[in-house]
């Protein structure tokens, strides 16, 4: 199961010492080569800046408290006439990176920034994904400039994107703007953020996608020590990704009508995942009638409750086949679609954290413009794919390997107790073997019942009977 994780505050010394002792294991790049750090400070000195000035545009990003590799920054607005414009900028990474040069090979190296607990290793140079070519507050910065002309159902009618300089005038995080919303503080370009947030939740409903809003397991400082705690998204957090499904929404229908692109599919999940499915629903008391549709389901669960959690822990797994898919010449791929989505999408939104956002923005430049794409976009497009299945091959090793190693190392001294827990899942062919979600602390573990059947979806009282560090393994019993 995919599940976020997150620290706030310094971790306790054995924790950053396991999770530094992991890095190495896993052989992750942490530090950039002396080529790449000056080429990285030339690119600053002197980016490749666009004609077009849109620093008038009061943009603000959405993010986490803490975080300074800001992609995305937008301004959304209504429209005379009725309907919105929303205006997105993103970062413009190749302003930056010279095709061929250091940054860029080391790019390919990276693929993508990885997440642990406890610090980021990005895919840029901290003086370019968090300095020259972030969208900070205040700094004027090169930018892809999304602009997306929606009707009054939130429909997009017209979509153009063109080199910009931007200027970002405010840092909003998700509670911050959540709060503003509610309260009716928020700035009309804020408070649009619901309005259109809806509309496009409402759209998404009746093209049959889904958005899964599985609660984060969280590291939290309280009284000196660490804790996991479980987070529900907030309804901000849905409506700014409905922004950025927009975008790709609009990139990948500008790069088919060209002919060449790179898409993120998702082929259709086979009946015999989404039975295992039903079995799962059933098993955890949440009652699926046959006339309601997977997406219908989903949509009608509540993150908070433990039983709903779990099930959409579980439904992440339908979305295990989803890749990249590159054409050209018109040769248009099978499947065409992201399933989760349902229509075309791709990944453009992330270049400052994800390698093949560049290249989709330089194809839809190109498209946009009516030109061929540049050389250096179309030399890598075959190769594309393959990378971004290693780089996120990797991404989910380190996401589960740093899950499993803070969870041993913040459960080291409770081995022998017992706790409450839903049993969420059990293996088909080892009905003894399954993974239980624990109520306090917010662990999601494995469980071996020894010869015994594991009771799927029930509430059960388990004994620790392994927390281990150094080989990052958890492991309950029944109690």
């Amino acid at each position: 199961m995919r599940r976020h994780l997150h620290m706030t505050g310094a971790a306790e010394a054995p924790l950053r010492a396991a999770l530094s002792a992991l890095r190495t294991r896993l052989d992750v790049p942490v530090s950039f080569p002396a080529e790449v750090l000056a080429e990285a400070e030339s690119a600053v000195r002197s980016p490749r800046l666009p004609d077009h000035d849109a620093t008038g545009i009061p943009f603000f990003t959405i993010d986490p408290p803490t975080s300074l590799d800001l992609d995305q920054a937008m301004h959304l607005a209504r429209r005379e006439g009725g309907g919105f414009r929303v205006h997105y900028a993103i970062a413009d990474v190749a302003a930056f990176v010279t095709p061929g040069g250091a940054l860029d090979a080391e790019a390919h190296r990276r693929v993508q920034t990885l997440y642990f607990p406890d610090e980021k290793v990005p895919l840029h140079p901290p003086q370019l994904s968090e300095g020259a070519a972030s969208l900070l507050p205040g700094q004027s910065a090169p930018a892809l400039l999304w602009r997306i002309d929606l009707d009054a159902e939130g429909r997009a009618v017209t979509a153009d994107v063109r080199r910009a300089l931007v200027r970002s005038r405010a840092k909003l995080d998700y509670a911050g703007a959540q709060r503003q919303i509610d309260d009716g503080t928020a700035e009309e370009p804020l408070a649009l953020l619901g309005d259109i947030g809806r509309l496009r939740e409402a759209l998404e409903i009746e093209r049959g996608g889904i958005s899964l809003n599985v609660p984060e397991q969280e590291i939290v400082e309280r009284e000196g020590t660490y804790v996991l705690e479980y987070r529900a998204p907030l309804p901000a957090d849905a409506w700014n990704a409905q922004i950025s499904l927009l975008t790709g929404m609009a990139a990948a229908d500008l790069m088919i009508e060209a002919g060449t692109g790179v898409l993120r599919t998702l082929p259709t999940a086979p009946d015999g995942a989404v039975a295992r499915l039903h079995r799962s629903a059933k098993a955890l008391h949440i009652e699926w009638p046959h006339h309601v549709s997977y997406a219908e389901l989903v949509r009608s669960l509540d993150p908070h409750d433990a039983r709903h959690a779990a099930f959409l822990q579980e439904c992440t797994t339908l979305l295990r086949g989803a890749g990249y898919t590159a054409f050209r010449d018109g040769q248009l791929p099978t499947p065409l679609v992201h399933a989760a989505v349902a229509d075309e999408y791709t990944h453009c939104t992330a270049p400052l954290r994800r390698l093949v956002d560049r290249y989709a923005g330089e194809l839809c430049l190109a498209a946009v413009a009516g030109q061929s794409p540049p050389e250096w976009v179309t030399a890598a497009l075959d190769a594309l794919p393959k990378e971004m299945a290693e780089g996120s091959r990797r991404a989910n090793t380190v996401e589960r390997e740093c899950l499993d190693l803070v969870e041993a190392a913040l459960l080291r001294e409770r081995v022998g107790e017992v706790f409450d827990a839903v049993v969420v899942d059990v293996k088909e062919h080892e009905p003894d073997v399954g993974t239980v979600v624990l109520e306090e602390p917010a662990v999601v573990a494995r469980i071996e019942a020894d010869g015994g059947e594991l009771p799927l979806g029930e509430r059960l009282r388990v004994r620790l009977t392994q927390a281990d560090p150094g080989t990052s393994r958890v492991l309950f019993a029944p109690a």
